[in-house]
């Protein structure tokens, strides 16, 4: 008996160590990856929080960035001789977070060849907000940092000029001199007034002369782009059926062909356009859902109160979230601060959430931005861009920045026991199919609603006004995804996305050009509603599974306990019944 005993022992033990081995030979290959990545992307290694890394900027030259796309390569391949069932659970998750990661990677170097056809890679290179909105050095350590990177922003953009194709997308070019040159505005004032306080003289001096090189820069970049790109730029930017389908299998794990997503995408833009018509027939029957919503959207803050207006309603949203336990948001986190969106990102953002990065210890400050109008605009392009600003979709946006959208998802990631690997690497599906699922899933919990259902005739209206809010921002992201599609594997133009935006979800001229651009280069912005629609999907699971134990506190909990991944991933770890897990729509 005892023999058998060993022999046994000995049968399992070598197995046991061979599994331990290669869980230890994948945690040595991932920290060795991650290593690297940081180190060609330091200014992003600063954003997550690991300030070793100050005062670096991104090398662009040719050899860089071979360099990188070789090593890409590599770890591609060194990751591939790992299977997730010989790891243990964990390990095999986070084993494909890797390979959706490097699969990325590889497809914006490979395929999409942003160094190559998007200038606006090169134009963002002055993204230095980090650097005076958070106090996680002294100040004059701050600006010799600021100093160090600024000095190379000239040979990024020389790169830049080596580095692009003689013919570009012309939205790319469009965006592209927008973004430099509101960078270089950005330099020239946000950044010399925030280092106002340095007092040592020499090292002032020193900031000047190099943040007026980088503008100048900026500016004979945007110079350069206008006169001698844009006039031969091509309207053909397009990714192609074949190249979409492979990006959305590899990297979000979402294996259905382009069209049936955009079938999907189609048929519940009508159910939410049905939801948007309901809404309306509550407040006025006897006008169009585009005239009521018109009505709705000239209700908004002024110019000069739209930051302190949406400021003032985010405590109450915090505190509708805790009091009636949507999701739990950990005890003494900072509220977000409410600011304009720094000058360079204005053309491509309508209002984002900058949280601090995961690892941060110092500066762990939160912001709220929201693109004010801008001076030089026209009257009616004010008030257009206002209307976007009204005080029920306002609410809305503040549930999908905030609470309980990016914020609490990032404070939740925070103080989760997420490693490495599960902190720096998301989904765009889960991250902003999570806010964009909040704005829908917070009216259904009667955000907005009466106080005591059915309630009152006007407070009716009110729910109801909130839910044409919710269903237009619904709307904006279907029409995201719808175009995203058609653009990128049917051909559509930016004119006919501009159309589609103005006729499906309702949008001024103004605004659905700003989407339609968006979509020419942000191929993966159908995610808002693809995310969203795979967490309903989960949720509808998980809730059949646990039944009557079924609490959507827990649910949201264990979401957002486990790092950022593809849905698909989530669907592992939450459902017990592996037969479904293919299941992710």
């Amino acid at each position: 008996m005892k023999r058998l005993l060993l022999l046994i022992l000995c049968a399992i033990v070598p197995t046991f160590n061979a599994a331990q081995n290669t869980d230890a030979d994948f945690g040595a290959v991932a920290e060795e990856f991650i290593k690297g990545y940081l180190n060609a992307r330091p200014l992003l290694a600063t954003r997550l929080g690991f300030h070793e890394y100050d005062g670096r900027a991104d090398d662009f030259s040719r050899l860089a960035l071979d360099a990188e796309l070789q090593r890409l390569r590599r770890f591609e391949d060194r990751l591939r001789k790992f299977e997730a069932e010989e790891l243990n659970a964990r390990n095999g998750i986070d084993l494909r977070i890797l390979q959706a990661a490097i699969a990325n990677e590889l497809f914006e170097f490979q395929d999409v060849h942003k160094f190559e056809r998007n200038p606006m890679t090169y134009a963002h290179c002055a993204d230095l907000n980090i650097y005076i909105a958070r106090n996680f050095a002294p100040l004059e350590d701050r600006v010799r940092s600021l100093i160090q990177i600024e000095a190379q922003i000239p040979n990024i953009l020389t790169a830049g000029k080596t580095n692009l194709e003689a013919v570009l997308p012309r939205p790319h070019v469009e965006l592209a001199i927008q973004i430099a040159r509101g960078s270089a505005d950005f330099l020239r004032k946000d950044m010399v007034s925030a280092v106002d306080a340095v007092k040592d003289q020499e090292l002032r001096g020193n900031f000047i002369d190099a943040n007026r090189r980088a503008a100048t820069a900026l500016s004979d970049f945007a110079n350069w782009l206008e006169k001698d790109e844009l006039p031969k730029a091509t309207p053909n930017f397009a990714l192609g059926e074949a190249k979409y389908q492979r990006w959305l299998t590899e990297t979000e794990l979402v294996d259905l062909p382009p069209a049936k997503i955009l079938e999907i995408g189609l048929a519940k833009l009508k159910e939410e356009q049905q939801v948007f018509a309901d809404s309306a027939k509550i407040i006025d029957p006897n006008k169009s859902p585009a005239d009521v919503f018109k009505e709705i959207q000239k209700d908004h803050p002024s110019a000069d109160k739209l930051i302190p207006d949406i400021a003032k309603n985010l405590d109450q949203i915090r505190g509708y979230v805790t009091e009636h336990k949507i999701v739990g948001i950990p005890p003494n986190s900072k509220a977000a601060q409410v600011k304009e969106t720094p000058q360079y990102d204005r053309a491509t953002s309508f209002a984002s959430m900058d949280t601090p990065g995961p690892f941060e210890k110092k500066a762990t400050e939160a912001f709220y931005y929201v693109t004010p109008v801008e001076p030089n605009w026209s009257e009616q392009q004010k008030e257009e861009w206002l209307t976007s600003f009204n005080y029920y979709t306002a609410d809305v946006t503040s549930i999908h920045e905030a609470y309980p959208g990016h914020y609490v998802q990032f404070l939740r990631l925070n103080a989760s026991s997420a490693n490495k690997i599960e902190k720096i690497f998301g989904s765009y599906a889960f991250i902003e199919g999570w806010a964009h699922y909040c704005e829908q899933m917070m009216l259904d919990q009667s955000f907005g609603g009466p106080r005591k259902p059915p309630g009152t005739a006007e407070e009716q209206k009110r729910a109801a006004k909130y839910r044409m809010a919710q269903a237009s921002e619904a709307l904006l992201r279907l029409c995201r995804l719808c175009v995203s599609v058609k653009m990128h594997t049917q051909g559509m133009s930016v004119d006919e996305a501009t159309k589609f935006f103005r006729e499906n979800c309702y949008y001024e001229e103004k605004p659905a050009r700003t989407e339609a651009m968006r979509g020419a280069f942000d191929y993966g912005y159908l995610n808002y509603s693809l995310g969203k629609l795979q967490i309903l999907k989960l949720r509808e699971d998980y809730k059949a599974q646990h039944g009557a134990d079924f609490s959507l506190e827990q649910f949201h909990n264990q979401l957002l306990d486990h790092g950022m991944p593809p849905i698909r991933l989530l669907r592992e770890i939450l459902i017990k019944d592996k037969a479904k897990w293919d299941d992710v729509l």
